[in-house]
């Protein structure tokens, strides 16, 4: 389906650009952190309050009267955890700040008679109050992980600013303690204890104090990140995923990419109608949609509406990865993001695919070499396997996944032979050996989602590994030949990025700066399969749809390209956790199977 989508109000609306990040939340954020940094160095250095910055360190919240360095590094540290709070909106962080400036600007005047402190504080307190109305977003879910990164990262930030601390004052320092003296009085100060290393005067109150503070600081905000507000993880309700699939009845032949859109891993929002959804999962911070809304395309502008209104209630950054050219049009008109072309959906027409010809010898003599090694194939609807050939499918899917985390988001599924998915579609390689392997004489699994109903759309590629290679090939041109019978006129292949740079780059006449973009995804090809992924596509003489990454700013562009790694598996910022601290999957449905199986499909 093509053509002019009207908005909500039946008038096509002219295309502007999408909201910026607000200024004000901008600007308040860098000067907490502007702040943060110069409390820390008047309370760490010395010689800090006697240099040219003398003057503005003095009167900064957090430098009070005798506990000035504990209090400078106290209000510094929490200002710059706060910064990235106040830049994203945050209701709490504004909270925060709101207390933690008045009261420096009261300590100033009360201890130190300050006007010009007072009028610092109030330069940062007065556009905090006036534009209160931009701090609304909500808290992020909680998460252990989230609370243990913290403690991991503030003990080992506190430890090193406490070496700094206690190597600071070397004209006060009694003796010449070793460096293991030194780390030993930071652990015993963190905690509130006099350590091994001495000084004169008044500079060991002064250590004690920052190095208390800083271990304050560190217990205080694990435990809030450990005990605040969870929001259960992101997932399918069984009303969900009845609705989704009556949308996806009657609108699913439209993109290829909607029955993914049944991943239980992915939370929805519905427009007002009811008749259009969007799903999406939450990533790092980013608020990450795949292929098009689900439904009408009349009621997309209330579902993308929804979405949006969820991303800026959390403080999120929307994006959209792999819609069609349909969807980037009213993506881009409805919200007024950009979109960006990211490559092709390899695309192949049954009734125009055939072996014959020059094009397609290479792939005809790999078939028919494998068929003579004693390969048959077996093209199945999901419904049609026996739950024991099923449970030996699945098993060596996970058995042959070649890595330990699984992969897929935009474009898989996430399970096989789920009695809700009867209409997958299963294309398996079997070869009789003379002694059969654990999962019997199946060599190779292809599986396919429905698109609409006369297609289907890959999902996932397994094959064994001591079998002869082309199993993939021998797949899907099995596939291609059986889809008549089963009604198929159209089979969605692999999705090939940036493959209109990797065709244009090595054709004769291409620029150097062509050229060189070529070299550089070639490079990165020996990670990601961007190239590999395309010349396979390339064999079966696809039609290429282009796909579209929808963003709102092109600073979030690595940003969000980091969050579709993430989710797509193929990058992982989570240190490995202890069982009782992971966060727990949902209780599957009774219809599930298991939510563990992830395919292989996106590069």
């Amino acid at each position: 389906m093509s053509g002019e989508v009207p908005s909500r109000s039946g008038r096509a609306r002219r295309i502007v650009r999408g909201p910026r990040p607000e200024a004000v939340p901008a600007l308040v954020g860098r000067a907490c952190a502007v702040v943060g940094v110069l409390d820390i160095a008047a309370g760490v250095f010395p010689r800090f309050r006697h240099s040219r910055m003398h003057a503005m360190a003095e009167v900064l919240p957090g430098s009070l009267g005798p506990f000035a360095a504990a209090l400078s590094l106290s209000a510094g540290v929490l200002l710059l955890l706060l910064a990235h709070g106040l830049k994203r909106r945050k209701r709490r962080a504004w909270r925060a700040a709101v207390v933690l400036l008045p009261a420096g600007a009261v300590s100033q005047f009360v201890y130190r008679h300050s006007v010009i402190g007072v009028l610092i504080s109030l330069a940062l307190f007065v556009p905090l109050v006036l534009h209160r109305n931009e701090f609304k977003a909500l808290p992020d879910p909680r998460s252990r992980w989230r609370a243990l990164a913290n403690f991991v990262l503030m003990s080992a930030g506190s430890l090193a600013l406490g070496l700094v601390i206690v190597s600071a004052h070397p004209k006060r320092t009694i003796g010449d303690p070793s460096l293991a003296d030194r780390i030993t009085h930071v652990l015993y100060g963190l905690f509130g204890f006099e350590g091994p290393v001495d000084y004169e005067g008044s500079t060991s109150w002064t250590v004690a104090f920052s190095l208390g503070a800083l271990g304050l600081i560190t217990a205080v905000t694990t435990i809030y990140l450990a005990f605040r507000p969870e929001h259960p993880a992101a997932h399918l309700t069984e009303e969900d995923e009845i609705q989704l699939r009556a949308l996806l009845e009657k609108h699913g032949a439209r993109d290829s990419l909607g029955h993914f859109a049944l991943r239980r891993d992915k939370a929805v929002v519905f427009s007002p109608s009811g008749k259009a959804a969007v799903t999406y999962r939450v990533v790092s911070g980013v608020m990450l949609a795949s292929g098009d809304p689900i439904g009408d395309v009349e009621a997309w502008p209330g579902a993308i509406e929804r979405f949006m209104d969820e991303a800026k209630a959390h403080s999120w950054t929307p994006a959209v990865m792999g819609c069609s050219e349909t969807g980037g049009e009213v993506w881009t008109r409805e919200t007024g993001l950009d979109a960006l072309e990211l490559g092709d959906e390899a695309v192949v027409d049954v009734a125009d695919f055939s072996l014959a010809g020059r094009a397609m010898r290479n792939v005809r003599q790999m078939v028919k070499r494998i068929e003579r090694a004693g390969y048959e194939t077996r093209v199945r609807r999901i419904r049609d396997v026996g739950e024991a050939e099923l449970d030996r499918i699945r098993r060596a899917a996970e058995d042959w996944r070649g890595t330990d985390t699984e992969r897929g988001f935009s474009m898989a599924l996430g399970r096989i032979g789920d009695p809700a998915d009867g209409d997958c579609l299963i294309a398996t390689a079997h070869k009789a050996d003379e002694q059969p392997g654990q999962y019997g004489d199946l060599k190779a699994i292809l599986h396919f989602v429905p698109w609409g109903t006369d297609g289907v759309s890959l999902d996932l590629m397994r094959r064994d590994r001591s079998a002869d290679p082309g199993m993939n090939e021998l797949l899907i041109v099995a596939a291609l030949q059986a889809a008549p019978k089963l009604g198929i006129t159209r089979i969605s292949l692999n999705f090939a990025m940036f493959r209109s740079a990797l065709a244009r780059g090595e054709k004769i006449g291409a620029g150097p700066v062509l050229r060189a973009w070529r070299g550089l995804l070639v490079f990165l090809s020996r990670w990601f399969q961007i190239e590999s992924l395309y010349k396979f596509n390339a064999k079966f003489q696809p039609r290429w749809e282009p796909r579209f990454v929808v963003y709102r700013a092109s600073g979030d562009l690595p940003r969000i390209g980091l969050a579709a790694m993430q989710a797509e598996g193929f990058v992982s910022l989570a240190l490995p956790l202890p069982r009782f601290l992971r966060r727990q999957s949902p209780v599957p449905r009774p219809c599930a199977h298991s939510l563990a199986e992830q395919g292989v499909r996106a590069a």
